[in-house]
């Protein structure tokens, strides 16, 4: 009888320790949204600065700094899952890269202590946002190879948890993963 008892109980402490586990991963993963959702939120605030400055030196180069507000404005009010924020967000990323790429030929613009500073600016939050996102997908695979793992999975189901979404490039999204083309 005490056997059992004891059996209960390790049985239970199981539980209990998985189970803390289990909300522990969950809000790291959320901690680690929130921390992407802020540096996306610092690259929305300092995007319309570097495209008032640019638009002083490449006024002709109207359709790139559309393209990027466009971008901005689509990133800022994508809504759902996971997946289509990333989607939103990787489009943004590409049309920076090609506003980078106007001061490359606009000898003024580059020099303009403004626009350098936003440059630096962005770039800074660009490899946050990567840092972030790291750390983000870092969690949601602790969380999601927990929740494969026997017996932990039988708990962690069983309470509701469920996988999380990383993080990713669509696997169609190819623009993404192409060079920035710029022509004058």
């Amino acid at each position: 009888m005490t056997i059992i008892i004891i059996l209960i109980v390790l049985l239970a402490l199981y539980v209990l320790v998985t189970y803390n586990g289990f909300v522990t991963l969950k809000n790291r993963v959320k901690e680690a949204w929130s921390d992407i959702e802020v540096q996306m939120k610092r690259r929305y605030d300092l995007i319309p600065n570097l495209v008032e400055t640019v638009k002083g030196y490449a006024a002709h180069e109207k359709g790139t700094l559309d393209a990027v507000v466009k971008a901005r404005n689509a990133a800022m009010s994508a809504q759902g899952n996971i997946e289509d924020k990333a989607k939103a967000e990787n489009a943004l990323s590409g049309t920076l890269k090609s506003l980078f790429a106007l001061g490359e030929s606009y000898p003024n613009l580059k020099a303009n202590e403004n626009f350098l500073e936003l440059q630096r600016e962005l770039t800074d939050t660009e490899n946050k946002i990567q840092a972030s996102r790291r750390f983000y997908n870092s969690n949601v695979l602790a969380i999601n190879t927990k929740l494969e793992k026997f017996p932990a999975s039988i708990i962690g189901k069983g309470f509701g948890f469920e996988k999380q979404e990383f993080f990713k490039l669509d696997e169609n999204e190819q623009a993404a993963k192409q060079p920035v083309k710029v022509s004058f």
